[in-house]
């Protein structure tokens, strides 16, 4: 059965799956070049991926009715390598909270402070389809990167997500 639930518990899996492609295709480049300046808004493909990691946890905790302070401007995480597996960690963790919650919750409007400290509401729905959106976003942008200079298009559209998972269901059965 269809449900807002099911499509954000897919969602979260499918972004834990594009961001190991990800990984994936920036493990080919030179480590030095994931540091240095690529003309992102976050100007390095490190500070980019630090981001994806923050806004995912500022908005789980605004989804639990918490409050998160974030400071986008710095990189919280300087190891790169520990800073992928925190991504891919908190990426499963949104999955399995989501999974937790009850169908009312992705019907639910939520409140909380925004980054310039006002009272802000969303819909639940609205604000899962901001994150899951915003990854694809920067993952499009640090894509675009990696070609740029060489390295592996990192396939990670939807479609090939579904393809791959729909092969792993078959061989399992």
């Amino acid at each position: 059965m269809y449900s807002w639930k099911s499509h954000f518990v897919v969602l979260a899996d499918y972004q834990h799956w594009a961001n190991d492609v990800l990984f994936n295709s920036l493990d080919h480049l030179q480590p030095e070049v994931i540091g240095s300046d690529q003309g992102l808004y976050f100007k390095s493909i490190h500070h980019t991926v630090d981001h994806l990691l923050l806004v995912s946890q500022v908005w789980l905790a605004r989804m639990r009715g918490e409050h998160l302070e974030a400071n986008y401007r710095e990189i919280n995480h300087p190891d790169f390598r520990e800073l992928k597996q925190l991504l891919r960690r908190e990426t499963r963790k949104l999955q399995t909270w989501l999974d937790e919650q009850p169908e009312a919750f992705f019907e639910a409007e939520m409140s909380f402070a925004g980054s310039d400290g006002k009272p802000r509401g969303m819909w639940v729905r609205e604000a899962l389809t901001h994150v899951f959106t915003h990854y694809a976003h920067h993952r499009g942008q640090i894509s675009a990167v990696i070609t740029r200079l060489g390295g592996p298009c990192p396939e990670m559209d939807f479609v090939y997500y579904r393809r791959e998972m729909d092969k792993l269901l078959s061989e399992v059965k």
